[in-house]
């Protein structure tokens, strides 16, 4: 069960550092914070956000082609495309995350608003749409990943809003 749950978190790490590397990028206030379509999405929602989500994405990447913790690695990371699947875990979390905002704020929510199970995971859903045509993750790991990306997401919200990166905890 530890090798399950382990190998799947270690598996989407590089999606979950994307999805949260656009509220660092906002602290930081680095370029192209323009929103892609503020009406649709909101305002937090800008081109800002792709690219500091793939940069992200492909550091949690690089790492993890120098740590050898193959036990529970579901990539063969010696042999993988770090750029693509960087692109496939990055741009799959912002865009996962972008297609509930469009559906939030049809909702009529609010920014920043819980809206629950959907801003837990809507980049983990997308980014493993993104990746499945290139590798092939299991139902098990995949239900893993399910039923402990809502717990962490509340967990990092939780520090974010502590560190005071975040406006709200949830």
């Amino acid at each position: 069960m530890q090798v399950l749950v382990v190998s799947s978190l270690y598996f989407i790490t590089p999606a979950f550092f994307a999805n949260m590397c656009p509220v660092f990028a906002n602290k930081l206030k680095l370029p192209f914070a323009k929103p892609i379509n503020a009406k649709h999405l909101g305002e937090n929602k800008t081109y800002r956000g792709f690219y500091v989500g793939y940069l992200g994405a492909l550091l949690v990447l690089y790492l993890q082609t120098k740590i050898n913790f193959a036990e529970y690695s579901l990539l063969d990371y010696s042999n993988i495309n770090i750029y693509l699947y960087a692109f496939l875990f990055g741009f799959g979390a912002i865009f996962g995350d972008m297609i509930k905002s469009y559906f939030k704020r049809k909702r009529g929510k609010k920014p920043g608003t819980c809206w629950f199970p959907f801003d837990q995971l809507d980049f983990i859903v997308m980014s493993l749409i993104f990746v499945y045509p290139f590798h092939e993750i299991s139902i098990k790991h995949i239900l893993v990943l399910l039923i402990l990306s809502p717990l962490l997401h509340f967990l990092t919200n939780l520090i974010a809003y502590f560190l005071r990166l975040k406006k709200v905890w949830w």
